[in-house]
């Protein structure tokens, strides 16, 4: 488990920025983009790259890097990157 994970009790927004950065950062490596065009309402309206594929490499580079998995139903509310990183948190803390 990821440093993240080890939270003290207090930190909970110094750890959702955390975890949206770190969304951001592997999103922008999906999709090919610059990590500072992405923010928490980026969604597959607003990044060209973001197709259905994509959006499963993107869940696929988390389960990856976090060593969790996600359900389907999670996928298909994960429509923007703040989801995401809620979704995360909520997994890995």
């Amino acid at each position: 488990m990821s440093a993240l994970g080890a939270a003290t009790p207090g930190r909970g927004e110094d750890v959702s920025a955390e975890i949206l950065n770190e969304v951001r950062v592997i999103a922008a490596d999906v999709f090919a983009v610059d990590a500072k065009t992405l923010s928490a309402g980026s969604s597959p309206e607003q990044v060209e790259a973001w197709d259905s594929v994509q959006h499963l490499n993107l869940v696929l580079a988390l389960e990856e890097k976090y060593g969790i998995q996600f359900e389907p139903e999670e996928m298909e509310g994960m429509n923007n990157l703040g989801r995401i990183a809620a979704l995360l948190r909520s997994k890995i803390t």
